[in-house]
């Protein structure tokens, strides 16, 4: 990792993501003295074979407070490995270079994480920056510390020249889809080097800033490891926006300073009130990071004292969280709005939490965190907190069919692995991850055969289709969001249900439109190699009914009117018997609504002494009426032939309107007249006045519209309001 240097990145009294406002200080472990536990490291004796060197005395307490039964024997041959291999080596502060795989080691000590990965993490850059091999920390430490520091292990740019920073990424993602804990070691690797860039030139500074504000902190937030993405945030912001951040330093430095701490009053109050409930409770004040801090001000303005932190209240069972909320909710005065229950519905990073405020005396609103100490460690160290996933799982996390559940590798991880795959290109890669972290919240949605489908938020039907068939995606041709038609550029919400509409044509393709709609990497890589590799194909956008306007036409079919032209003849005869409670009448069925057997109709006379037929529902019964038109009676006979109109409402594909035909001429309807409108995103709607034989086989003809491939919907023609 060669980690760059040992000053802080912002020298001065108080450093990002360490300040605690007055009345609020606990005591804690000293910080490590990386200079005198340096210094130890080349004086000590690496033949000392009976004992834990004095060097990682640090270490190994904080892995006791959270292991106490761990074998220390991998972490004494590690430390005398990686003491004896960077022996003689120098960080560019001057330090002796072992101070940092043991800071790295320390930072995952203190999140809890177990032996193998701290093994790891001591030998990390020993692949890297010494003779040792791989072969060999494989042959003393086994395989899964082996494929650990390999995971970590950066590529070498005299082998790929400028490739080498994403194609290290690249590497090391990967590592992380077998094994998580190769990102929790570069997690650790990149803060201990953020805190100690301040000998590094600016621009070098600014460059690694930026990769880890882009990267990294937003793999920090979906590993869910809390401790790490805040420090790291602070730092960068440091770096990037030195004016800002020290406007910030010193607004929190006015606010440690005050006499009065009204979160320290609120604090009192809960506890009280808790007591009272008879609820074993701890309640701390959280106080906000730098980064945390600007957000805050940015958003609400001047800062009162209740705005530098939060109340953390921490219980034993998940039933008491609920209990301290009803607490707080009917003793205090609650901001009902503030609530959100990430209990029921964990984030995506593991995050277990209720969120509340409470209003103070003096007007004053405190964000208020209730969870359960399991819940704490995990907020805070993420997939670090799970110990070690990979080892020989309890009967409970076995899935059903013998396939062990992993924690670890969640949705967003699996869609990153699928599409790095397909990134033509290390640019495309880079570029493209940096997108894909930018998208920091996810949704699921649900298929209707019940599974789900982890989405980035902002994710449209175009995105669940590729995420759902891969490059099979290339066939959708529209979706239904909750049951309901939608388009592919719809975007969805968490919750929402989605069915994928397929086509079974093998010339379906996708459309460069789509692009617009796509938000995945999977998605739009898996679009763009399609279009690439048919650069003279139409796309689907291009593509239209228009091509079939000339479709072969089953025996006894009229041919389609041109789009737009409406053959229907509003006086010619109706076929079905119509009964008028008028002698002599002639009958006519409304154009407007086209009535048929079983509708229920009335009649109005009309010049000529005609009576047109409307179904009750039409909009035109209700103006006649107004306008004191004559309403005649009137009912179907016997007759059972009948002309009717309805619309198909379908998606663009080749030869749709051919098979469309001839479907509703299997089922003997008489085209009379047909219009076909322009296509609008990939949708198109065709009106058909067809004749038929017999009333009774309406539902039949719709049903066998319906069936085939791109028609979604098909519909009775709408009553349509008459001009006025």
């Amino acid at each position: 990792m060669n980690a760059e240097a040992a000053k802080p990145a912002t020298p001065g009294p108080l450093a990002p993501g360490h300040v605690t406002p007055a009345g609020t200080r606990r005591k804690s472990r000293p910080r490590l003295d990386l200079r005198r536990l340096g210094r130890a490291a080349l004086m000590g004796t690496s033949s000392a074979r009976d004992r834990l060197p004095d060097a990682i005395g640090h270490v190994v307490e904080a892995h006791r407070a959270h292991h106490p039964e761990a074998d220390l024997e991998p972490l004494r041959r590690a430390y005398l490995l990686a003491e004896s291999s960077h022996r003689g080596q120098m960080r560019k502060s001057g330090e002796p270079y072992i101070t940092h795989p043991l800071a790295v080691t320390l930072i995952l000590a203190e999140l809890g994480a177990e032996t193998t990965t701290l093994t790891a993490s001591l030998l990390h850059d020993t692949v890297e920056d010494t003779d040792v091999t791989l072969g060999q920390v494989g042959e003393e430490f086994g395989e899964e510390v082996r494929y650990l520091v390999d995971g970590v292990t950066k590529l070498e740019k005299v082998d790929y020249g400028a490739a080498a920073e994403p194609e290290t990424f690249r590497k090391m993602l990967v590592a992380t889809g077998n094994d998580v804990r190769v990102m929790s070691i570069k997690l650790a690797d990149r803060l201990h080097n953020m805190r100690t860039l301040g000998v590094m030139r600016p621009a070098k500074q600014e460059r690694i800033a930026k990769v880890t504000r882009d990267v990294l902190i937003p793999l920090a937030e979906r590993l869910g490891v809390q401790a790490l993405k805040t420090e790291l945030e602070d730092l960068v912001f440091a770096i990037l926006h030195p004016e800002e951040y020290e406007k910030t330093r010193e607004l929190i430095l006015r606010n440690a300073a005050r006499e009065d701490d009204p979160l320290a009053d609120v604090a009192d109050d809960v506890r009280k009130v808790l007591r009272e409930a008879d609820i074993p409770a701890e309640v701390l004040i959280r106080p906000r990071h730098f980064v945390s801090v600007h957000r805050v001000s940015r958003k609400r303005g001047p800062l009162r004292g209740a705005d530098f932190g939060r109340l953390l209240v921490l219980v034993n069972e998940d039933a008491d969280c609920y209990a301290v909320l009803g607490e707080l909710h009917t003793c205090m005065t609650p901001v009902v709005s503030e609530f959100k229950d990430f209990i029921a519905v964990p984030k995506f990073n593991l995050y277990q939490s209720l969120h509340t405020a409470v209003a103070g005396d003096d007007g004053q609103v405190v964000e208020v965190l209730i969870r359960t100490h399991q819940m704490h460690k995990v907020a805070e160290a993420g997939v670090v907190a799970l110990g070690n996933p990979y080892a020989v799982p309890p009967e409970e996390q076995t899935a059903g069919d013998g396939e062990r559940v992993d924690p670890t590798r969640p949705g967003w991880l699996s869609r990153l692995l699928d599409w790095q795959q397909a990134a033509p290109d290390p640019d495309t890669f880079w570029s493209t991850l940096r997108e894909d972290l930018a998208q920091d919240r996810e949704i699921t949605v649900f298929r209707p055969d019940g599974g789900t489908l982890g989405l980035p938020e902002g994710a449209t039907c175009v995105d669940a289709a590729y995420a759902q068939y891969g490059e099979d995606a290339h066939a959708c041709i529209g979706a239904r969001v909750n049951g309901r038609l939608a388009r592919l550029s719809t975007v969805l919400k968490d919750g929402d249900t989605v069915q994928l509409l397929m086509d079974q044509d093998a010339a379906s393709a996708p459309s460069r439109e789509w692009l617009d709609h796509a938000t995945t990497p999977a998605a739009r890589i898996a679009i763009q190699r399609w279009l690439a590799a048919h650069p003279t194909a139409e796309d689907g956008d291009a593509r239209s009914l228009a091509d079939d306007v000339e479709p072969p036409r089953p025996p006894g079919t009229e041919a389609p009117q041109p789009s737009g032209a409406d053959a229907t003849d509003p006086g010619r005869p109706a076929a079905a018997q119509v009964l008028v409670d008028r002698d002599g009448a002639t009958v006519r069925l409304a154009g407007c609504c086209t009535p048929v057997p079983p509708d229920e109709v009335t009649g109005f006379a009309v010049r000529g002494g005609a009576v047109t037929v409307h179904r009750t529902e039409c909009p035109a019964v209700e103006r006649m009426r107004s306008d004191g038109r004559t309403e005649v009676g009137v009912r179907w006979g016997e007759g059972a032939e009948c002309r009717v109109t309805l619309t198909a409402e379908s998606f663009v594909r080749p030869h749709l309107l051919a098979d469309l035909t001839e479907a509703m001429a299997t089922e003997g309807a008489e085209i009379v007249s047909a219009t076909v409108e322009p296509p609008d995103r990939q949708q198109v709607r065709h009106t058909y006045t067809v004749q038929l034989p017999d009333a009774a086989q309406l539902p039949a003809l719709m049903r066998a519209m319906r069936n085939v491939a791109g028609v979604y919907d098909v519909s009775r023609a709408q009553p349509q309001t008459p001009d006025a």
